[in-house]
C-alpha cells in the first residue's frame, strides 16, 4: 500500500490496479524505478505542469526541467514545496532522500544535492509517476 503523508486522497489496490499501467503501479505503490531512458518524459521539453499519475497533484512545471544526463526527467524544484514530500531513503545499502507525491504518498523519485541551478537540487523522477498537462490545457482548465 501506499505511504500516506498528508491526509490527502487515498485509493483502494484495486481501483490503483485498473486505473493504472502495470509500470505505473509498481512505481508509485512499491517504490520501483524504471530504467534509464526509457521513460516516457526524459527527453521531453513540451510546456506543461507535471502532475502525480496517481491522485492527479501539480508536481513540477516544464521551466524548472533540465536535461540532467541521467535518463529521467530532473526538475531543480517542485511547483509547490508542499506538494512534493521527502522522506529519507536507506535501501541499497546507501542513504538518498526519496521525493514522493504529498497528497496522496505516490512515489516519485530522489532528490539529490547535485543540480546545476541556484537551488542546488535535482529531483530525479520516474515518468511512470508523472503525468504532463500540456501549457494549453493548464490555460484552458485556470
Amino acid at each position: 500500500m501506499t505511504k500516506k503523508i498528508h491526509s490527502g486522497e487515498k485509493f483502494s489496490e484495486a481501483e490503483l490496479r485498473q486505473r493504472l499501467e502495470p509500470g505505473q503501479f509498481q512505481v508509485t505503490q512499491h517504490g520501483g524505478t524504471e530504467r534509464a531512458f526509457s521513460g516516457k518524459y526524459w527527453d521531453t521539453w513540451d510546456d506543461g505542469t507535471y502532475h502525480c499519475v496517481v491522485c492527479d497533484e501539480e508536481l513540477f512545471t516544464s521551466s524548472t526541467k533540465f536535461d540532467a544526463g541521467c535518463g529521467w526527467p530532473s526538475f531543480d524544484r517542485p511547483l509547490d514545496a508542499a506538494n512534493v514530500a521527502e522522506i529519507k531513503d536507506r535501501s541499497l545499502g546507501m542513504v538518498r532522500t526519496e521525493s514522493v507525491c504529498g497528497n496522496c504518498g505516490a512515489h516519485l523519485g530522489h532528490v539529490f544535492p547535485d543540480g546545476p541551478t541556484e537551488t542546488g537540487l535535482r529531483y530525479c523522477m520516474n515518468s511512470a509517476s508523472l503525468r504532463l498537462a500540456p501549457a494549453a490545457d493548464d490555460a484552458a482548465a485556470g
